[in-house]
């Protein structure tokens, strides 16, 4: 069960399923978590999946698919739009949106009051992620734990300091996605932040620490004849590499 696993072990964990997210069918690796209780989600272009078993309950957002236009303008469409006390992204609000209500019925239906919830996702999954925490708790139910890799902000400072859920945000160096879109505009990220370095450690970085870190990021890159370093980050195979090496060198991630 996800509840025995140490913090290392539960990111890495989180990192393959929202690798997983990006085909249709992950039954697969949920029943070797024990979760045999699985449902895809598929509308209007968003996509997840739905797992439960006894005690747990695990929802994935795949994320950004390059080759699908709804995919891109859903990224693109960054104006904001009223939500409660904030606002929020439309773009991602609205393929979230998509799927939320069957989310709420799986939820309901596997007894999510009394099972742990995990929440994951990549890029424009992890945004959806982080709505979906905030419909989950607006809806009576309290998230376990989200973990998010490669994310953009979702909304401003007033609509994320309403959600409670506990979230793990892993950036991976240079990911220049999670730069997106800007705070001069009011975007604001949430969670506590797990930055991976060049070297795959995570580490608690001052500004200019993280500004050389990146830079020695790109040299590198750059000596391979790799000039895009900063999208080569934001893939998932770089953070999982890169969780492997947290979890095999016992790095402090909490």
């Amino acid at each position: 069960m996800l509840k025995d696993l140490s913090v290392q072990e539960l990111s890495l964990t989180m990192a393959s399923l929202a690798n997983a997210a990006y085909t249709d069918d992950c039954s697969i690796h949920f029943s070797a978590l024990g979760l045999n209780t699985y449902q895809f989600m598929s509308n209007q272009g968003a996509h997840g999946h739905l797992a439960a078993g006894d005690t747990e309950i695990i929802i994935t957002f795949r994320g950004t698919n390059p080759s699908h236009i709804s995919d891109l303008l859903a990224d693109a469409n960054a104006l904001p739009v009223h939500d409660d006390n904030g606002f929020v992204h439309d773009g991602f609000k609205t393929y979230a949106l998509h799927l939320m209500q069957t989310v709420l019925n799986f939820v309901w239906a596997n007894g999510g009051k009394t099972k742990d919830i995990y929440i994951t996702g990549h890029s424009l999954g992890a945004a959806m992620a982080l709505y979906c925490a905030r419909e989950l708790q607006d809806n009576g139910y309290t998230v376990k734990q989200l973990i998010s890799f490669g994310q953009p902000r979702l909304a401003n400072k007033a609509y994320v300091d309403s959600i409670k859920a506990p979230h793990l945000r892993f950036v991976n160096c240079n990911d220049i996605i999670t730069t997106v879109p800007p705070v001069e505009i009011g975007y604001r990220h949430h969670g506590q932040l797990c930055y991976i370095n060049f070297y795959g450690n995570i580490r608690p970085v001052t500004w200019w620490q993280r500004f050389k870190d990146k830079w020695r990021n790109h040299y590198h890159s750059w000596l391979k004849g790799k000039f895009f370093d900063s999208l080569e980050d934001h893939m998932m195979g770089g953070y999982i590499a890169k969780l492997q090496n947290v979890l095999s060198t016992n790095q402090s991630i909490d």
